[in-house]
């Protein structure tokens, strides 16, 4: 084994798995966030409305470009400090602005609260002045699906697409049917079937699994923009990759996908301890450039 996965391994079972809601928050914030954000990266308080948000900028970066981000944690834990650091590092190696949505999270707030949120932050950086070419929107596991879900909406209410999508881990299946669900579950260190079980039907609230708006895989993907899917060959979640982007490149979309060998879900979380992590970021990185190019002078 990789010995950098095995000493992360290591740390995510150095306590009992949380049962109850606050305490899987607490800890996923923990682990998450286990290193510091980049020092010099400014990070400053917004607000979508009543949804809290968080902008960051580091020194010498292109505030006219951005990257609206929605983190993981399966809609019902994750927040803007668990994924601060992912975050800012990448719009750091971009060299753009980024803004972190705080979307609402079940079981309090099911299907379609954070679809409603994510789409409020597209509308609230329009009204900031930016393009859509401006703006990429990404996330990680179910931020993945919630970015896909977001664009699938923009396409039914007419809006313009953004530059692109960057999906890390992507969960849109919530029927969970994907091969690797069971092929991977003795592998994969964070995420098994049963836990997603849980969260599926606590996002859900009793709708269908299948809904589009909770399970994109299931959608027609026509005019998706150009797509980055990034995931691990150690991950129950990999199928969710491998099948979406095989759906986007059929629906006509231009899309990319990388597998990186024994990376864990949403691995990029721990760059600083991974090297796996760093060149996946810089990876993302580079496609983040060259969606978000300067305006001609």
């Amino acid at each position: 084994m990789n010995p950098e996965i095995a000493a992360l391994r290591a740390l995510f079972t150095a306590k009992p798995r949380p049962t109850d809601w606050p305490e899987r928050r607490q800890r996923m914030d923990e682990i998450c966030a286990v290193d510091p954000p980049p020092a010099d990266v400014v990070y400053t308080p917004a607000g979508v409305g009543a949804i809290p948000a968080e902008w960051s900028l580091a020194p010498g970066a292109d505030a006219t470009r951005v990257l609206l981000y929605l983190h993981g944690g399966g809609y019902c834990s994750g927040s803007i400090a668990s994924h601060r650091g992912l975050v800012g590092r990448i719009g750091r190696e971009a060299g753009i602005r980024t803004l972190a949505l705080g979307y609402r999270l079940a079981p309090e707030n099911p299907c379609p609260a954070a679809l409603l949120d994510a789409l409020a932050a597209y509308g609230f950086l329009r009204s900031e002045g930016y393009e859509p070419e401006q703006i990429v929107v990404g996330g990680d596991s179910a931020g993945g699906g919630l970015t896909l879900a977001t664009l699938l909406a923009l396409r039914e209410e007419g809006s313009p697409m953004p530059a692109g999508a960057w999906l890390v881990s992507p969960w849109v299946d919530l029927a969970m049917m994907g091969a690797s669900m069971e092929e991977e579950d003795a592998i994969d260190p964070l995420i098994h079937g049963d836990y997603l079980r849980g969260l599926a039907a606590a996002y859900l609230g009793g709708r269908d699994a299948r809904d589009e708006r909770a399970s994109p895989l299931y959608a027609d993907l026509a005019g998706m923009p150009p797509t980055l899917v990034q995931v691990g060959s150690s991950e129950t979640l990999l199928d969710d990759a491998v099948r979406v982007t095989r759906r986007l490149g059929a629906a006509g979309a231009r899309v990319d996908l990388e597998i990186w060998p024994e990376m864990i879900h949403a691995w990029m979380l721990w760059a600083p301890r991974l090297e796996a992590g760093r060149a996946a970021s810089t990876t993302a990185s580079a496609f983040l450039r060259a969606r978000l190019k300067p305006e001609k002078p």
